[in-house]
């Protein structure tokens, strides 16, 4: 993880990952087929109907190394983070009980939550995981249609799933507070991409079709340590 340390961000291949995770590509090859049963995400403020997602939220425990499954709750963020959907509650749909309860599933997250924990030594890291599958049904698809971002949280990750006839998602990377940065597209699934958030803004450009049923699915992770982000409590007046 050197590189995170150094420039804000780590790419790693699938044989890296699942060295990491201690486990094969069948292990993680089996949660692909709950991609193909994503609802739509109906919040799309550019009107589109290319983006289908699942999204449930974690505690992992640092000292106990468990990792817990939260009542379910709506994702919320800052408009300083997201100016396209910030400000709004969005209640999506929650990942399959036969991914959350997968033995992969908590070697995946938990393996990630300990490898932060020894760059920031935290007791507790809040975990919002998203699903995604960007489509070209309607001839373009937009993996990030909020442009190029953070997200508020500590770190993030991006890994790939599966990537099939398109062309285009380049992935991009830069400098918060500079002008330095990396662009690269991820081809191979479960290529994962490691992000300091504070250090770094990122985004991914739109999908093209090359072919029929063409679709980029990913799996978003965040990492926060002070709690999910939620919406403001606004004082009664009086």
């Amino acid at each position: 993880m050197k590189s995170l340390i150094d420039v804000g961000y780590a790419l790693l291949s699938p044989d890296a990952l699942q060295t990491q995770l201690g486990a094969n590509r069948a292990e993680l090859d089996a949660l692909r087929p709950s991609w193909s049963r994503l609802p739509l995400d109906t919040y799309l403020r550019d009107g589109g109907h290319y983006r289908h997602r699942r999204h449930s939220c974690f505690i992992y425990s640092t000292e106990a190394g468990k990792l817990e499954l939260t009542p379910h709750r709506a994702h919320w963020q800052s408009i300083d983070y997201n100016a396209l959907h910030g400000g709004m509650e969005r209640w999506f749909e929650p990942i399959e009980n036969s991914v959350v309860q997968s033995t992969i599933w908590h070697q995946l997250l938990s393996s990630l939550a300990a490898t932060f924990a020894h760059l920031r030594p935290v007791t507790h890291w809040y975990i919002e995981a998203h699903q995604f599958r960007i489509d070209t049904a309607e001839g373009i698809g937009r993996p990030t249609p909020e442009g190029a971002h953070r997200d508020g949280v500590d770190y993030v990750v991006v890994i790939l799933v599966n990537r099939q006839h398109i062309k285009g998602g380049e992935t991009r990377v830069f400098e918060a507070h500079g002008s330095t940065g990396i662009r690269f597209t991820m081809h191979e699934p479960w290529t994962a991409l490691l992000l300091d958030d504070a250090r770094v803004i990122h985004e991914t450009t739109p999908i093209l079709p090359e072919g029929t049923d063409g679709v980029r699915d990913t799996l978003v992770l965040t990492f926060r340590e002070h709690g999910f982000q939620e919406k403001p409590v606004r004082p009664h007046s009086f």
